[in-house]
């Protein structure tokens, strides 16, 4: 086994981790109620603050791994995240729980970079769409198994403790990755200047702020009530140009590169991405709602009935992996058709059998949406940075994954509200709107594919014609 495929494994695995521990916790919230008598705010913030703090730190984070060493910045990443995992499993009140799983978020947020961008260092051309795919089908791995485990853990422990388990199972994972990631990630090149110039504290607080503001709407749109909060959409909007502008002005090494947005294969990448993660993640979240509020389903059983999607998508993964280098955008619209008739026939399934057997009648339509999903993530992130030099693979993959986080908080809100406006009419027919709802962010990604295929016809025949 060479170093570079021992140093993949340490990726694949604390990707493992971070994945596990985003789908593990949704299951352990009635646990987490029982255990600390949470509030429903305090129920909403531990799974919002996570993707808060995740989604600020992934950008700065980025940057300072290609200014650095990817794999110090890696180190610390697991370190914090497997600090942050045992304060969560042994916190006493709900206010030690949300500052850990603030300072998790953040942990994951500084970690997921790294990994993409120690990929990009690493492998080039199918190689590198082969170690993207087996990133997506560990994404998908651990995210089959999340809630299944953790509706497990909180089965065996009781509902007052389990929650517990569902955190500290990270602690074992974390141990052994340090060691292992000293020993095979790459390290920094000697001799080289550090790059003090590429960490723009300016740029790091104006994207920040700006990030900030335009997820935080989103996240609390149940728990703030009133329409004060959009106001921080039109303030975001203008720090965010404030950020642009800056950038363009910086003298040095800026934090995001701007050049990249003018490569097709990475700007409508970004927008494929932010699209489709604010459809295929209202998927989940509406899902569990219906099956464990709408019909009474116990946290294992919902997790069986999520985990068709997610190992569907696990498997496609790998295989996209290897078809990424010749198929190109057209594998990715591919997979976006293939998700849409997933959740056509998903729709078909609850009008069919509406009962308590809706988790058995869902299983092949969304085992269908998940392998079309794991054609769209992976290969489109392969996609995405394939025209990024390596030393900028960090903060190319943090914006991108920023993109991600995004469109999961819009996505969430979007498709819960309709949800939650449609429950007068019956459980299933709420869902059913929900799913127009993550349809539609689906088809708004498949455009824009379709449209960056268009542009290569146009362009080949261009070369065609040429004399």
């Amino acid at each position: 086994m060479s170093d570079r495929t021992r140093a993949l494994g340490v990726c694949l695995a604390s990707a493992f981790m971070a994945g596990l521990d985003v789908s593990i916790v949704n299951v352990a919230l009635p646990s987490i109620r029982a255990g600390l008598r949470a509030s429903e705010d305090g129920l909403q913030w531990t799974v919002s603050g996570y993707a808060l703090t995740f989604g600020l730190l992934l950008v700065p984070a980025g940057r300072l791994g290609d200014a650095r060493s990817r794999r110090a910045i890696f180190m610390v990443g697991v370190a914090l995240f497997t600090v942050a995992s045992a304060a969560c499993g042994f916190a006493p009140s709900m206010s030690v729980l949300l500052v850990s799983r603030l300072v998790q978020g953040m942990a994951a947020g500084i970690l997921n970079p790294q990994v993409s961008g120690l990929i990009q260092q690493m492998f080039r051309g199918s190689e590198r769409g082969r170690a993207f795919g087996a990133l997506g089908a560990t994404i998908g791995v651990s995210t089959a198994l999340g809630p299944l485990m953790g509706g497990a853990l909180v089965s065996a422990f009781g509902p007052e403790q389990g929650w517990r388990w569902v955190f500290l199972v990270n602690l074992p994972i974390g141990i052994v990755l340090l060691p292992l990631a000293y020993k095979f990630l790459p390290a920094p090149q000697t001799g080289l200047p550090r790059r003090q110039e590429s960490l723009d504290p300016v740029g790091v607080l104006l994207l920040g702020t700006g990030v900030a503001a335009l997820l935080l709407p989103f996240i609390q749109q149940h728990q703030w009530p009133g329409g004060t909060k959009w106001l921080l959409l039109p303030a975001a909007l203008l720090v965010l140009v404030g950020f642009v502008a800056w950038e363009r002005s910086y003298r040095k090494e800026p934090l995001v590169d701007l050049g990249l947005f003018a490569k097709r294969s990475y700007s409508l990448g970004t927008a494929i991405a932010l699209f489709y993660f604010a459809g295929f993640t209202g998927i989940f979240f509406i899902f569990t709602l219906y099956l464990q509020s709408g019909l009474g389903y116990s946290a294992l059983l919902a997790g069986l009935s999520i985990s068709p999607f997610a190992l569907g998508s696990a498997g496609a993964s790998a295989a996209g992996g290897r078809l990424v280098s010749r198929a190109g955008r057209r594998l990715v619209a591919i997979g976006l058709v293939t998700v849409l008739a997933g959740l056509g026939a998903t729709m078909v399934a609850t009008m069919l059998v509406p009962g308590a057997g809706v988790g058995a009648a869902t299983a092949v339509p969304l085992l269908i949406a998940g392998m079309g999903s794991g054609l769209v993530i992976s290969p489109n992130q392969a996609i995405s940075l394939s025209e990024v030099p390596p030393e900028q693979g960090g903060s190319a993959a943090g914006v991108l994954q920023t993109g991600q986080r995004l469109g999961s908080a819009i996505g969430i809100a979007a498709a819960g509200s309709v949800f939650f406006g449609a429950l007068g009419q019956g459980w299933p027919t709420a869902f059913r709107h929900g799913l127009w709802v993550v349809a539609l962010f689906v088809s708004i990604a498949l455009a824009a594919a379709l449209y960056d295929l268009g542009r290569e016809y146009a362009d080949r025949r261009r070369l065609h014609s040429a004399p």
